[in-house]
């Protein structure tokens, strides 16, 4: 029976949460979030973005030491191991899973991600939930995602989510003294010197990452909250802002395909702009080669730059009218992006 038009809610499972100590898999987490996913199955179209793959396969490798190599065999071995366990667990409630490798490219493409996002409404449409992971067996070093909280957000993101989940092994963002914070308005400055620096030996990301990924979702529209999957009825909590630290939403009226150029997109090259550029482009004006003091990072034309101003912050990325070669016989009056090709951050 098809499905009707439902919310996206995206869960992501870190490493840490899901794995024991030693980094084999903990079956009973797996368990519950398998019950507990079944509770709200029915409201949303679900991805669950799940790591853990690395760590449940290391353990075959003889003299495992974390090379790349080794994590990619790990993660060839450990994936179907992943997968397996959910599937098992899964079908006590009569959910089919689904498995989704992705790779950078699937975002950096335009085409790409829409034949993705068809993908999963196909499973949606079927009652079926893809469990995301990256591709490590052969994602190339210099395209990965930075971890599976970057991998969730743009799935988030890009797909339109109302609501995107990290579950931690901690239960939410702490304050100094070890509470968790109810509720974070806007993720500026003094939200990030919340994150502890400190990241599990198990995984990858850590609370900075969730933060910084939080803070380009919520911009996005959608609600973040960082809830812990060891909590009584947590993922039907945190749906709700009950459980965990719950980060709101920022009023966004961008297009999808925006949305897609901010967040997906695979960055190549990068611009110095002039604070007379900087002004222009804030009132949705294009970017016009005069205002450039510098290529900071070549690109080519059509591909996705990020701009930054005399302080080398970013401030926008933009899809280039031009090459950077091009740039240097520029014309003051050549334009570098359009206006509708430019995303402000």
């Amino acid at each position: 029976m098809k499905n009707s038009i439902k919310p996206i809610l995206v869960i992501k499972f870190g490493t840490a949460s899901i794995t024991l100590e030693n980094g084999e898999l903990n079956e009973n987490v797996i368990a519950e979030i398998a019950q507990q996913v079944s509770t709200v199955h029915g409201q949303y179209n679900i991805v669950l973005v799940s790591s853990g793959a690395v760590a449940a396969g290391k353990r075959y490798l003889e003299n495992y030491g974390g090379t790349i190599s080794e994590r990619k065999a790990a993660a060839a071995i450990g994936n179907p191991i992943l997968l397996n366990r959910y599937s098992h667990y899964f079908s006590a409630y009569n959910i089919p899973i689904a498995q989704s490798l992705c790779e950078r490219r699937h975002f950096s493409s335009r085409n790409q991600f829409l034949q993705l996002k068809k993908t999963y409404e196909e499973l949606w449409s079927n009652g079926i939930i893809p469990i995301a992971n990256e591709n490590d067996v052969v994602s190339d070093l210099e395209l990965k995602f930075s971890d599976n909280d970057e991998l969730a957000t743009l799935i988030a993101v890009g797909f339109g989510a109302s609501q995107l989940l990290f579950s931690t092994s901690v239960g939410g963002v702490l304050d100094k003294e070890g509470k968790i914070v109810p509720e974070i308005p806007v993720i500026d400055e003094a939200a990030l010197g919340l994150a502890d620096t400190k990241k599990s030996s198990l995984g990858l990301g850590g609370m900075v990452s969730k933060l910084t990924f939080t803070r380009l979702a919520t911009r996005m529209g959608i609600e973040v909250v960082i809830f812990g999957i060891s909590t009584p009825n947590g993922i039907a909590l945190a749906t709700s802002g009950k459980t965990g630290t719950r980060c709101l939403p920022q009023p966004c009226s961008m297009p999808a395909r925006k949305k897609w150029l901010a967040s997906g997109s695979l960055v190549t090259g990068r611009l110095l702009v002039d604070e007379g550029a900087h002004k222009a482009l804030e009132k949705r004006h294009s970017l016009l080669a005069v205002g450039v003091k510098q290529v900071l990072e070549k690109f080519e034309r059509g591909e996705v730059i990020e701009i930054v101003n005399e302080k080398e912050q970013a401030i926008a990325v933009a899809r280039a009218k031009v090459s950077s070669d091009e740039l240097s016989g520029r014309t003051q009056n050549l334009e570098v992006a359009h206006a509708d090709d430019i995303v402000l951050l």
